[in-house]
């Protein structure tokens, strides 16, 4: 089966330290790939390589086995894409871009058009320049749906949508992936892909550094814990637990963070009198910057 995306060594440098370093990636048809990273991290310049918007100093990359660089119209005849910053159009409306784009492409579905727009509250009889920030980037989901394509490039496809449309967008990249496409979604932001994705890659400093699956992810959830205790609080033996850190005490209460199972802290605390105990698992953000921060 073809890879839907594949790169090997592809570069950018920009210089002094800036741009896409090495990347390596594989994504099947029909997956789901988060490409998380911080703003600066390289994930809008790989979008732009990926799309043929610019040329790469070094490596290769395809889309469905076309070179995104030779054969970059052809490339968009099979993507959706949303770029990070769409460009301006002015006084034009929403269903004139529509129709301008669509007729690029040989025509629209004027239905699908109209079931997406309604979906995302979107009018689409309003000019571009009066469009707020959410709009513009409602619009932008249209353009890249609208087709149905085989494969979505996504950038930040979220920023400044309210919660009930990211959950829309969740919803249509569910039914995009159940009909076959395949979705390349990057973002800053962890939990935005939490429900979407199955794979995710972390880039940083334009390399990637990490390529795990959601499960794996996951895995790397910690808990932090606040203990009080009716009288001695057992610190030495809270500190030896395996898989505790971060111990902190204050007066009867104890503070800590827990890394996989609890068996080792509760035999610590056992014996002893607990009045309260609370866990607390952080964001998929927390965990993120933490893993990140390393």
């Amino acid at each position: 089966m073809t890879s839907a995306i594949l790169t090997h060594g592809l570069t950018k440098d920009y210089g002094s330290g800036h741009g896409v370093f090495d990347l390596d990636l594989e994504i099947a048809e029909g997956e789901v790939f988060g490409f998380l990273g911080p703003n600066g991290a390289g994930k809008t310049t790989t979008i732009r390589l990926l799309m043929g918007v610019i040329h790469p100093s070094a490596g290769t990359a395809t889309v469905f086995g076309l070179d995104c660089d030779r054969d970059s119209v052809a490339v968009k005849r099979e993507v959706g894409y949303l770029p990070g910053d769409l460009p301006q159009f002015g006084g034009m409306r929403g269903s004139e871009v529509v129709a301008y784009l669509g007729g690029m492409r040989g025509g629209i579905d004027a239905a699908r058009v109209k079931e997406l727009a309604e979906r995302l509250e979107l009018d689409l009889g309003r000019r571009f320049r009066e469009y707020s920030r959410g709009n513009k980037q409602k619009l932008g989901l249209v353009l890249a749906f609208m087709h149905r394509p085989r494969l979505l490039i996504l950038d930040e496809p979220t920023g400044g949508l309210d919660p009930l449309n990211q959950q829309t967008f969740h919803r249509m990249v569910g039914e995009a992936t159940a009909a076959g496409s395949t979705v390349f979604l990057s973002s800053h932001v962890l939990s935005e892909v939490e429900e979407t994705c199955s794979r995710v890659g972390i880039i940083r400093d334009g390399r990637l550094v990490s390529d795990m699956t959601m499960d794996k992810v996951h895995e790397l959830r910690f808990h932090e814990v606040v203990i009080e205790f009716g009288g001695e609080v057992p610190e030495a033996a809270v500190r030896a637990a395996a898989g505790v850190e971060d111990v902190a005490v204050e007066g009867t209460r104890l503070t800590c963070t827990v890394h996989g199972r609890f068996d080792a802290l509760i035999a610590a605390i056992s014996g002893h009198t607990v009045v309260d105990m609370v866990s607390k698992e952080p964001s998929l953000e927390s965990i993120f910057l933490s893993y990140y921060s390393k």
